[in-house]
């Protein structure tokens, strides 16, 4: 995978690329995620697709404090990339989203069905939800990080112990104190406050691509929203990879790039 910079509506995106085959995959990480979350992925994928992965803004190495992280501007960064990077194979998309990220795919293919084939949308929903404080809460918590951690070791321990944590652990940044995230806990508390505004049920019902909604057995988009997307769309997919929460492909990495691939294939 190769390294790219793209400029967005006055931000930096950090990009990785590469690979070779018919069309192109583009993935999309959840919040306080980064590119290299999904790094295993897009190596699963590279010897038969063309794969880019990028930080969005306000992760990673992109832009860390954007001035602009409503759900618009995540869409118009998809397509940025897509102009600068995706060369031939801009008609021929498919995006993949986990959480967050879904949400950005699914609002991306709703608002520009003619680039986008295909969507895959790992734990991903239509936003919204009766839960007006989460946003806060989840900022409080990022901000209650007692950063910098000594090592990725009392990071694991102190984020819980699970894959997400170690994922967030190995994506933390080196400085000479400690290890600090690559994010800004009032951004992300900003971002994820954008999606949870309110349900795109419109913008789900008019989506054209082809759609697979994936889930974890022990994920969190609710029943009831996930039983209404499918009785719009009667068209949509759906599969559950068992023994996995709201980060599947971490919680159940071999189930997850199995079932990817078999998607599109």
């Amino acid at each position: 995978m190769r390294t790219a910079r793209v400029e967005s509506g006055g931000v930096t995106l950090s990009c990785r690329h590469g690979g070779v085959g018919d069309g192109l995959v583009v993935l999309l990480h959840g919040l306080a995620g980064s590119a290299g979350e999904l790094a295993p992925t897009a190596q699963a994928l590279v010897a038969d697709h063309r794969v880019i992965a990028f930080d969005q803004r306000g992760h990673g190495d992109s832009t860390r404090r954007p001035s602009d992280v409503s759900r618009e501007a995540y869409v118009a960064d998809v397509l940025a990339v897509l102009d600068a990077l995706g060369g031939a194979d801009v008609a021929h998309v498919t995006l993949v989203g986990q959480s967050m990220g879904a949400h950005t795919a699914l609002l991306t293919a709703a608002w520009h069905p003619d680039r986008v084939k295909r969507l895959v949308l790992l734990e991903g929903g239509v936003g919204g939800g009766a839960d007006r404080d989460y946003p806060q809460r989840l900022g409080t918590w990022f901000a209650s990080w007692p950063v910098p951690f000594p090592d990725a070791e009392t990071a694991v321990t102190f984020l819980g112990g699970t894959a997400i944590a170690a994922a967030w652990a190995r994506d933390l940044e080196k400085r000479p104190d400690g290890l600090w995230p690559r994010f800004d806990a009032d951004i992300m508390a900003k971002a994820i406050g954008a999606v949870a505004a309110r349900a795109r049920w419109l913008e789900w019902a008019r989506i054209t691509a082809r759609t697979t909604l994936v889930r974890g057995s022990r994920g969190t988009v609710p029943d009831n929203e996930v039983d209404r997307m499918l009785a719009m769309r009667p068209d949509v997919d759906h599969v559950v990879i068992p023994d996995a929460g709201h980060d599947a492909h971490l919680d159940e990495p071999a189930a997850w790039l199995a079932t990817l691939t078999e998607l599109l294939r």
